[in-house]
């Protein structure tokens, strides 16, 4: 009887401790489908919210999910934007990027210049932003600069994968083909 009641308490200990235990997401070169969670919960300027941060978790990773579907499915890339400012959290690079893709898809390359700038201060490692940042520099004729971020792409993730293939098939495309990627 002590025996089954030992282990009864231990299941319910390790049981509550995963309950409550903090989640904790990675971005990989995976495309951002579970970008990292915010930095913060709160906004800035505004008071500390009463949900959980559990619960502001899933409504930052459901908005998330939310504008990705909008770029990636619907391409409406102008309900995307406000989608992903609506978050609070463009300071996150997964998010940034994301806003970056949609400028440059809509034509804007300089403010999608800007928020794939702030998506690598953010995270200087988010492989996504490499990629996206060097197919605008392909789509500019900075083949250059498309090879340094080809470059970089393989110094943090190898070359076995989707972001590298990617950005190196744009750049074997011959120059001035006008190929939108």
């Amino acid at each position: 009887m002590r025996k089954s009641a030992a282990r009864l308490l231990t299941l319910a200990t390790l049981s509550m401790a995963l309950a409550t235990a903090p989640v904790i997401t990675k971005v990989y070169a995976n495309g951002d489908d579970s970008p990292s969670p915010p930095a913060s919960s709160s906004k800035k300027g505004k008071k500390h919210s009463e949900a959980s941060p559990s619960r502001e978790l899933a409504k930052f990773v459901d908005g998330y999910h939310a504008a990705r579907s909008a770029i990636y499915d619907r391409h409406d890339y102008a309900a995307a934007i406000d989608q992903l400012k609506a978050l609070g959290h463009d300071d996150n690079a997964a998010v940034a990027n994301l806003i970056g893709y949609s400028y440059r898809k809509l034509g804007d390359y300089k403010l999608a210049q800007v928020w794939y700038e702030r998506a690598l201060k953010a995270d200087p490692n988010h492989v996504k932003t490499w990629q996206y940042y060097g197919l605008l520099q392909v789509e500019e004729g900075n083949r250059d600069q498309a090879l340094y971020h080809l470059h970089k792409i393989a110094e943090l993730a190898g070359k076995d994968n989707e972001e590298y293939r990617s950005l190196a098939a744009a750049l074997e495309q011959p120059p001035g083909t006008g190929l939108v990627y």
